[in-house]
């Protein structure tokens, strides 16, 4: 057994206990806030430890390192989110492979990603990235950007817009962490109220999913505090 495996069902109910309580601190239910596993960095036999305690959404960074993964694991029931900003000359496994894409911030990519979705699957599920702070290390559109993007990704047939996707500045101040995590929720609610039906913020990392929890996050990008460090 993978020596990381052996404390992932402890990991695992820690940080489903953490979900919880953060959850009920502001009145949600558990249950709608989903975790994420990212599994960057990490092999495919702890994927299917991952997998044995319940985790059903796998996120992955680096295409070429999923798609290894995928067929190893073709037997299991996942479903692939790409969390990274998706490459021009990339986009068609991504599109042809994964059922969620968490970094999109180009209209170009979006066609791309539209263009090459296969007509027998679904709708390729989108979260548009937002660079709250406007930090040139990130990717993600601005606030005032998101609206034109948000309207150009509605319109195209094999995408679906689910959401809002960030990666805030490093904080260890709860109370700053959930001003971040706010912004994006308000915008949120100001793309719906011109017309959109978005129903997915995906905010928070293992340093500060429960600040993201408390300002409405349906969706946990976690790493680190479920697998331990990368390999």
């Amino acid at each position: 057994m993978l020596r990381s495996s052996q404390n992932l069902p402890e990991r695992l109910h820690a940080l489903r206990s953490r979900m919880a309580a953060a959850a009920a601190s502001v009145g949600r239910n558990a249950d709608s806030v989903t975790l994420l596993a990212v599994s960057k960095g990490q092999p495919a036999p702890l994927i299917r430890a991952a997998a044995a305690e319940g985790i059903n959404d796998i996120g992955e960074s680096y295409l070429g390192e999923a798609v290894g993964k995928m067929e190893a694991l073709a037997d299991l029931p996942l479903t692939w989110h790409f969390i990274g900003r998706p490459q021009a000359n990339k986009t068609r496994q991504i599109a042809e492979r994964f059922a969620w894409v968490h970094g999109l911030d180009r209209a170009k990519i979006a066609e791309r990603l539209s263009a090459q979705r296969p007509y027998h699957a679904p709708a390729l599920n989108v979260c548009l990235q937002v660079n709250l702070a406007g930090e040139a290390s990130k990717g993600g559109v601005t606030a005032a950007e998101a609206p034109a993007l948000a309207a150009a990704v509605a319109a195209l047939p094999r995408l679906r817009l689910r959401g809002l996707m960030c990666i805030p500045p490093e904080e260890t101040d709860p109370a700053r962490q959930r001003e971040w995590f706010a912004k994006l929720r308000m915008l949120r609610d100001s793309l719906n109220a011109g017309g959109l039906t978005l129903d997915t913020l995906s905010m928070g990392m293992s340093g500060d999913f429960e600040s993201a929890i408390q300002e409405g996050a349906t969706l946990v990008r976690i790493g680190t505090a479920l697998f331990g460090p990368r390999a």
